[in-house]
């Protein structure tokens, strides 16, 4: 169907745009003798998001404040489909940095994928209030009231706004697209 080609067109998209974010090191400071170098992100196979996994969630257990193990567990549960697993990690996350929109905003990818759409919607608003020019934010609120909510019309604003900062990526160009596919006669600000 149209419809489920467009969606995984969009969530394919959105995992793709976030995989630039999960380049991260972690330390676990003060244990010199246990290596803390996880195998590098962006390394796709089954066995290395197992080690990864298996490396954070050991130093998580070892040291709970630590920031970027808690985003590298939630971006690798992410990427292997382990919604609440992933919900969980970035929460932590934002225990320790409540303020950062590119978990708020991961975190609110999950939470679309499970159907909580008033929680993204939340976490998105969020990352934009921190950061008025995150991206990433404005464009998944617009998914989130065109493709799941069917108000195109709420959509609008928020791809406006991503539109004026950025009207030439191919994030902004399916946009543009989907504005045209999704709503009553609604155009993009910029064509």
């Amino acid at each position: 169907m149209k419809k489920e080609s467009l969606l995984v067109a969009v969530v394919a998209l959105v995992v793709g745009l976030l995989g630039g974010y999960l380049v991260f090191s972690i330390s676990n400071a003060g244990k010199s003798q246990q290596s803390t170098t996880l195998i590098p992100a962006g390394s796709g196979s089954p066995t290395d998001y197992t080690q990864r996994i298996a490396q954070a969630e050991k130093i998580v257990a070892q040291d709970p404040k630590n920031l970027n193990a808690w985003i590298s567990l939630g971006n690798d549960y992410f990427d292997t489909d382990q919604s609440q697993k992933s919900i969980n990690a970035y929460s932590k996350a934002l225990e320790i940095e409540p303020n950062n929109p590119n978990v708020l905003t991961d975190q609110g990818v999950m939470y679309r994928k499970v159907g909580w759409y008033d929680k993204a919607i939340v976490n998105f608003e969020k990352a934009n209030q921190y950061d008025p020019n995150h991206l990433q934010s404005l464009f998944n609120l617009g998914i989130v009231y065109a493709v799941d909510l069917k108000q195109p019309e709420k959509a609008t604003p928020y791809w406006n706004k991503y539109l004026k900062m950025d009207s030439s990526s191919p994030t902004a160009l399916q946009i543009k697209s989907l504005m045209q596919q999704t709503g009553s006669g609604m155009q993009p600000a910029n064509k």
